[in-house]
């Protein structure tokens, strides 16, 4: 979790401006995105000006939206092509939807100059997971704990236990839950198609 308060200030006003960018690089306006990732102008204006965060499920709409990945928005946790050590408790923390009792998760790899996207997440079976996701990309769900239903869209649904796990394209609509008694953990991996705003990968 990010320790101090104004590097959280720092990675709210990042991801306002990566939105922005993107937004005006796609020659959209503020609303017509808005609409297009069903979220609110004035929460995206907000968005902007860095003055709140989206959620994970609203950051991948915008993304959605703006057919960029949504690790484009995100400043990253560690410089790309480095070395990255994430102690306990470390990492970045981001609610999964704007719900009261939203569930969280945290970013450990990914953002801007990144193929591979990795979540940690920890579900109790009444918190909300934010509905549908879609991304580009080939994504893997690894249950560490607990047990997780996943469902893709058109595709089916799968009740996996701690150490199962799914693979599947991250553009089919997916979305999952904790089924279980008692809190899931979850490990997602995505590998994007490219890195986002970065350098191309070596061969």
């Amino acid at each position: 979790m990010l320790k101090n308060p104004d590097a959280t200030d720092d990675v709210r006003a990042a991801v306002g401006q990566a939105i922005r960018r993107a937004r005006e690089g796609a020659g959209l306006s503020m609303r017509a995105l808005a609409r297009a990732s069903e979220v609110s102008q004035p929460f995206l204006s907000q968005v902007e000006k860095g003055e709140t965060s989206p959620s994970l499920s609203s950051l991948y709409r915008l993304a959605h939206a703006l057919g960029v990945p949504p690790s484009q928005l995100m400043p990253p946790v560690s410089p790309p092509r480095g070395i990255s050590v994430l102690r306990k408790g470390e990492g970045r923390e981001l609610p999964v939807s704007e719900a009261p009792a939203a569930a969280s998760g945290r970013l450990l790899s990914g953002g801007v100059g990144h193929l591979l996207e990795v979540v940690e997440y920890r579900v109790a079976p009444d918190e909300d997971l934010g509905g549908w996701f879609e991304s580009d990309g080939e994504m893997t769900v690894y249950v560490i704990d607990g047990e997780v239903e996943v469902t893709l869209e058109h595709e089916g649904s799968w009740r996996l236990g701690a150490g199962e796990a799914i693979s599947h394209p991250a553009d089919i609509r997916h979305r999952w839950a904790a089924v279980g008694a008692g809190q899931a953990r979850i490990l997602l991996s995505i590998a994007h198609a490219r890195p986002a705003d970065g350098p191309a990968p070596r061969a």
